[in-house]
């Protein structure tokens, strides 16, 4: 008998967070956990892995919108600036709340987030429409753009200030804190229930305008409420754990070559692939040379960055 994807994945991904939880500087038993151990478990690793499975499966389904929107396998929130956009607004209620103020973080994402999508839509488009060539590159200059931002905020900031933003600024996912986890929680889910509830629109956008008019849908309306739905996932993503790229590049591509392109099967499981791999990267990030530890978003781009330059090359041949 022929098993479904779905069930594979959640297998997998259940190991996972098994080992997620056990690997580390000190390795945890799990059938055999003391008291020190427990205080470890449920005050330092579950966060963690909590964290790392929302802000992976917000990428990996923000990842697969934009792809499908734009037309375009590069298209990413990390490529596209929106990651950058939403980091930078979120600094400033990072910097200015210390933890006081849990639902200013993820708002304020989601504003430089939406913003930071209309701009590169906006750079992107000529007389024919939204062109991939511009719309990759006016994401990679604007996200450069507000990279160097927000480096001059943070060095602007206070000593405490600047450190805690360049962990958070890496991905590094050792804070990794409860009380952003509602507020996040709800951005996700809003922006996961808004993509789902248009999977017809997203099919049918990747085949092209033309064939979205012919099913009597509205290219424009379409696509503003699928980048909001994106805008949403990669808002929470970041108020999260900071800025973690490559997650909603690469999990896409590999759900397609296990289930095709239809965005019924492609969202729901770029949310476990990409929850699986966050995970895994910060199980690395922790595990591989102890006691350092990796940031989760170094351990994504190692990998990712050579799969971004494989495919873009692919792209240009």
């Amino acid at each position: 008998m022929k098993r479904h994807p779905l069930f594979i994945m959640l297998g997998c991904l259940v190991v996972v967070l098994l080992l997620s939880l056990s690997l580390g500087q000190q390795p945890i038993n799990l059938l055999q956990i003391d008291e020190l151990q427990l205080k470890i478990l449920l005050e330092l690793r579950l966060p963690r892995v909590v964290v790392a499975l929302l802000m992976g499966a917000a990428l990996g389904v923000a990842g697969a919108i934009l792809q499908g929107v734009f037309r375009n396998s590069l298209a990413d929130p990390y490529v596209l600036g929106t990651s950058s956009g939403a980091a930078l607004a979120a600094a400033f209620g990072l910097l200015a709340s210390q933890g006081s103020a849990t639902w200013l973080v993820p708002c304020l994402a989601l504003v430089g987030a939406l913003v930071t999508s209309g701009v590169v839509v906006a750079l992107g488009r000529d007389a024919w429409g939204v062109r991939a060539e511009r719309l990759l590159l006016s994401g990679v200059g604007i996200g450069f753009f507000l990279s160097a931002i927000l480096m001059l905020v943070m060095s602007l900031a206070q000593a405490d200030g600047v450190k805690r933003a360049l962990l958070w600024m890496a991905g590094d996912l050792a804070g990794a804190d409860w009380s952003l986890v509602p507020a996040a929680a709800v951005l996700m889910l809003l922006g996961f229930v808004l993509g789902l509830s248009r999977r017809r629109g997203l099919n049918a956008l990747a085949l092209g305008d033309e064939v979205a008019f012919g099913l009597g849908l509205e290219p424009g309306r379409e696509r503003m409420l699928l980048v909001l739905a994106a805008a949403l996932l990669t808002a929470a993503a970041v108020a999260l754990g900071g800025i973690v790229g490559f997650v909603g590049l690469m999990v896409p591509h590999g759900v397609r070559v296990l289930v095709g392109a239809d965005a019924r099967r492609v969202l729901p499981l770029a949310a476990v692939g990409g929850g699986m791999l966050l995970c895994l990267a910060d199980t690395l990030g922790r595990s591989l040379l102890p006691p350092m530890e990796l940031p989760a978003g170094v351990v994504t781009a190692l990998i990712g960055a050579p799969w971004f330059l494989v495919m873009l090359r692919r792209g240009m041949r």
